[in-house]
């Protein structure tokens, strides 16, 4: 495989998780996971932008490209069942990751919205991969690619839906 081939790759590779990281902006809203709780801090323990339909939509969606990555691309991840298990786990693991930094960040005192470089960016990358390491992962080479390239990806994203009006803010 070429280095373009393989780069390509990883992209297809870590599209669920990109899909369930980018659409509770869409499909969010509604009851927050935390239920408005505190933490013993007596911050809130994630905010009301981490809601069960942005987390349960999230996920769907992601393992949804998943299915539909598996019929354009047979046997790319295997069986369906196997594509559709990888798809779940780098979308929850996405989105758990999502929550993990939206927990540092009310630890941090920074406010919902307020961009925290790396851990927005990153955090969800990182734990997507560590959730699929055991159906299936990616060379290092790959790794140190998306961890170069998801950050861009981010940024682009989140401005398009900030001009789109589907966000406040540009981050």
């Amino acid at each position: 495989m070429g280095w373009l081939s393989s780069l390509l790759w990883a992209l297809w590779y870590i599209l669920p998780a990109y899909f369930a990281n980018a659409s509770p902006v869409l499909v969010g809203g509604g009851r927050p996971i935390d239920g408005g709780r505190n933490w013993r801090d007596g911050k809130r323990i994630l905010g009301d932008g981490k809601t069960w339909r942005g987390f349960i939509g999230g996920v769907s969606i992601g393992t949804l490209v998943g299915a539909l990555q598996y019929f354009i691309t047979p046997g790319f991840y295997g069986s369906l069942q196997n594509t559709l298990l990888l798809a779940f786990l780098l979308s929850f693991g996405a989105l758990i990751g999502d929550l993990v930094g939206s927990f540092i960040k009310r630890r941090l005192d920074l406010p919902r919205g307020y961009p925290a470089v790396g851990l927005d960016q990153l955090g969800f990358l990182i734990s997507a991969m560590a959730f699929a390491y055991p159906v299936k992962t990616i060379s290092s080479g790959q790794m140190l690619f998306l961890l170069i390239f998801t950050p861009l990806v981010h940024w682009s994203a989140n401005y398009f839906a900030y001009k789109m009006g589907w966000k406040s803010v540009p981050w």
